[in-house]
């Protein structure tokens, strides 16, 4: 995608999306954790206390990472390959199939035994998912569209039965990530969780897939 026309001939900063092997998301993480850390307003030196996990992530079984780079190109010519891996990071999202031996699977699989939902159920929702681990784009950028298209693009073609994800809780769902989430079809699988060792209240949403 591109985000600004231009007269031809002319050249103009213009907004592409791209996938992230593993080695680009090794090659780029202080940008990716940078964009992390001023979406979320966390402390700078959050960065290198996710370093490490980030990249072990890159690891796991169905992982798949995209980004939103913007760079100047003439009008109607595509950017080259390298032009966008050095391009500045805009949105970052990446993701990878859940599975038992995971944290996350973990404490949610004990909410939902918590919140009595039958075992049964716990094991088809949780049997076949992928895991929206971070979506996040720059405050600079947001507002654009960024986010859905991030999203659309890493849930396109994925062979698992559904999708899960957890979010802060927020009075009245008042942010963009919920207004984009509710967009994209997500519906409330727990509310109110607590995962061990933060003191916040999460929301775990999912929707089935295809998107």
């Amino acid at each position: 995608m591109t985000d600004q026309q231009t007269p031809k001939g002319t050249e103009a900063l213009a907004t592409f999306l791209i996938d992230l092997s593993p080695n680009d998301m090794a090659q780029r993480l202080h940008d990716a954790l940078t964009v992390y850390v001023d979406a979320m307003r966390y402390p700078r030196g959050t960065e290198g206390q996710r370093a490490a996990m980030w990249l072990e992530h890159t690891r796991r079984h169905g992982w798949k990472a995209v980004a939103a780079v913007e760079t100047a190109t003439a009008a109607g010519e595509p950017a080259g390959p390298e032009a966008l891996r050095s391009a500045p990071l805009l949105g970052i999202a990446y993701g990878y199939c859940g599975a038992p031996d995971q944290w996350w699977q973990q404490q949610v699989v004990a909410g939902l035994h918590r919140i009595g939902m039958p075992a049964d159920d716990v094991g088809r929702l949780m049997g076949n998912y992928f895991e929206l681990t971070e979506l996040h784009i720059h405050p600079s950028a947001q507002g654009r569209g960024l986010g859905e298209a991030l999203a659309r693009r890493l849930l396109t073609g994925r062979s698992e039965a559904n999708v899960l994800l957890s979010t802060p809780e927020i009075i009245g769902e008042a942010n963009r990530a919920w207004r984009l989430y509710r967009r994209l079809g997500f519906t409330d699988v727990i509310r109110g969780y607590h995962f061990a060792g933060d003191p916040r209240a999460f929301a775990i949403l999912g929707r089935s897939l295809p998107l």
